[in-house]
């Protein structure tokens, strides 16, 4: 017999080689007919898995994502099986699941596909899903794996398999289809009753954009069709939302191709937007004690060897800058760090001066492959709200709390209800990854979770997340489509001063070493601005957006009192514009709501003999005729409820 752990605590016996499965059916059948996979002492297994000694087990159904991961992993399965019938010469790359669905990539030879095709694919996965169809584990030599796909043709799993280590590979068989993977996967394809392919895109077989060009599809899958529905309609509605729509509509920024791809364009109301935020977050950084600095947009590429950067991004990064002298070269920085450790160190720093806070929006570089640039959210240039604390061991924890309580006021401000606080510690079975001690990382692995417990945060821990220097605590943010974002980052670090050779001088006179906190609470000044976009829909805060009131004259004769309106508004520092037109008033009302102006002010001549305004609130309609002084007063009041949350 072995024992059981269950997470409430519990302890049953079972008989040696039981399975998940078992363990389901034994607590209730309800429970048995959900389950979808289970943990085995943290290790995710299929639930036909055979438990042979004492361990803790978690039954994975819908509502937990490693459960999801499972089931969609399975549905790409179904997937390429169904693609295998419809296109026998088609050959498969890989298959996983993602956040939301699973993709796979898949050489189509001569066949073009789209979502024309879809219908056809989607109808034979629902046929063989239909069939429960057994998903079968098998272990399998090197030599077996590649005689069987190299008979096959599939080029693409035998480059994997070369990789492989013997007696490591694994095929899952689902009827008539096999693949090379890991699993583990669904008992059958039962559960899989709710299908939907979503798009098509292009996708470098492993990222190498020398390499071929494969077509990545891209579905998801649901236990019922309800669910499948809610999740069409949030799509449509972030297709409304999409910032590169919202962006384009609202004259906020824009791209070019003779500018270069992933080089963003800031327009004029996006730069003014844009600057408001950077004033915002200055205004808050100044209460807590920071400078600001600024560092160039290049630097020698010793620089990036010395902090390790060349050796981490010198791939990603654009080719070194080569000058007439010879041996010289310089990189388009990646990173702000190495900048901000010499700004430390052009002058000797006692323990007085620390924590040392330099801020700064500085623009990097980084050379992203052109299949994965995606309008703001994957850009080759961008300006990280950067900062890097210099402080003592003894100081971590106080800063680090700080630079939370900045992170929250942030999102409360602009309405992010709903995040979680990863803990992004390293890979302790992939420690080559990393640079540094095991006990500055201990150090500082510590010091992170401590300070999130402090906070009261609510977080998840992530191994392998941890930046290359040193663990930090990530905001994952859902807007308002329960969709999940990166946003806040704060890391914790060590080894840029050791590596910088930083020093202070201590109260006994001995030389210490600094420790370095990097934080960013918006993360980049793009990324950002694209999900507060796609967060809102457009509708921005009175306090943010670039314009907060248009002044629509219903004719031309009024144009002179819309004028003297704009003034007035001027004086009390409220952005307003009049729509100049010669256009009737209800052409410019519609144009003003596309444009998602918060306030729209009609002047005729009633409003222009009596002093008035008459007011429009985007989104909600007509509030009535007010004096010009009245309606400041409601646009001020607005504005200090919204920074007063």
């Amino acid at each position: 017999m072995i024992k059981i752990t269950l997470p409430d605590g519990s302890v049953k016996e079972y008989e040696k080689g039981t399975t998940p499965y078992q363990i389901a059916l034994s607590i209730s059948e309800g429970l048995a007919r959900n389950v979808l996979a289970a943990k085995v002492n943290d290790k995710v297994v299929a639930l036909n898995y055979e438990i042979n000694d004492d361990a803790s087990v978690t039954l994975l159904t819908w509502n937990d994502p490693e459960g999801k991961a499972v089931y969609w992993h399975s549905s790409a399965h179904l997937m390429a099986a169904a693609i295998s019938e419809l296109y026998p010469n088609a050959k498969f790359g890989i298959g996983p699941s993602i956040e939301n669905g699973f993709y796979y990539d898949i050489d189509f030879m001569d066949e073009t596909i789209s979502s024309d095709n879809f219908p056809a694919i989607e109808a034979k996965m629902q046929e063989i899903a239909a069939q429960k169809v057994q998903f079968v584990r098998k272990e399998v030599s090197k030599k077996e794996a590649l005689d069987y796909f190299t008979k096959k043709g599939e080029v693409y799993k035998v480059e994997l398999i070369n990789d492989l280590e013997d007696g490591t590979i694994t095929f899952y068989e689902s009827g008539a289809f096999t693949d090379l993977c890991r699993g583990p996967h669904l008992f059958n394809t039962a559960p899989i009753k709710a299908i939907k392919l979503i798009n098509t895109a292009g996708a470098y077989w492993r990222g190498d954009e020398k390499r071929k060009q494969l077509t990545r599809i891209y579905g998801i899958t649901f236990p019922k069709k309800k669910e499948l529905d809610e999740y069409l309609v949030m799509l449509e509605e972030a297709k409304k939302r999409d910032h590169r729509k919202l962006g384009k509509e609202m004259e906020l920024f824009t791209f070019s191709q003779k500018v270069g791809q992933g080089l963003p364009l800031w327009l004029p109301k996006g730069t003014d937007l844009r600057k408001r935020l950077e004033n915002f977050l200055t205004k808050v950084q100044k209460k807590y004690g920071y400078q600001q600095v600024i560092t160039p947009h290049i630097g020698n590429v010793e620089l990036y060897k010395t902090s390790g950067h060349y050796a981490k991004y010198g791939a990603d990064s654009f080719r070194p800058i080569t000058t007439p002298q010879e041996g010289e070269a310089y990189f388009l920085k990646p990173m702000n760090c190495p900048h901000h450790c010499e700004i430390y160190a052009s002058k000797p720093r006692s323990y007085r001066d620390l924590p040392l806070r330099l801020a700064e929006f500085g623009t990097v570089y980084r050379y992203e492959q052109s299949g994965e640039l995606h309008g703001l959210t994957r850009v080759r240039s961008f300006t990280q709200d950067d900062a890097h604390l210099f402080c003592t061991s003894d100081q971590i924890k106080e800063e680090f709390c700080k630079v939370i309580d900045i992170i929250l006021y942030i999102f409360k401000t602009l309405d992010f209800k709903d995040y979680v606080a990863q803990v992004s510690l390293r890979d302790p079975n992939n420690k080559e990854k990393y640079i540094g001690s095991d006990e500055n990382w201990h150090k500082a692995e510590s010091a992170i979770i401590e300070a999130a417990a402090e906070k009261g945060l609510n977080t998840v821990v992530e191994y392998g997340e941890a930046a290359f220097y040193g663990p930090k605590l990530d905001f994952m943010v859902k807007d308002a489509l329960g969709r999940k974002w990166q946003l806040g980052t704060v890391q914790v670090d060590y080894n840029l001063p050791e590596r910088f050779q930083l020093e202070y001088t201590a109260p006994d006179q001995s030389k210490q070493r600094p420790v370095m906190i990097h934080r960013a609470p918006f993360g980049s000044m793009e990324r950002f601005v694209a999900v507060l976009l796609e967060h809102t829909g457009g509708n921005f805060p009175l306090w943010l957006t670039p314009d907060q009131v248009i002044i629509l004259p219903i004719s031309e004769k009024f144009l002179g009192y819309a004028q003297k309106v704009r003034e007035m508004l001027d004086d009390q520092d409220i952005r307003a514009i009049v729509d100049e037109r010669n256009e009737k008033a209800g052409r410019k009302i519609r144009d003003a709501e596309v444009s998602k102006v918060p306030f729209m002010v009609i002047v005729g001549e009633k409003e222009e003999n009596d002093g008035t305004v008459s007011v429009r609130q985007h989104g909600a309609g007509d509030k009535g005729t007010m004096p010009v002084a009245d309606f400041v007063s409601l646009i001020k009041q607005t504005i200090d409820q919204e920074l007063q949350k």
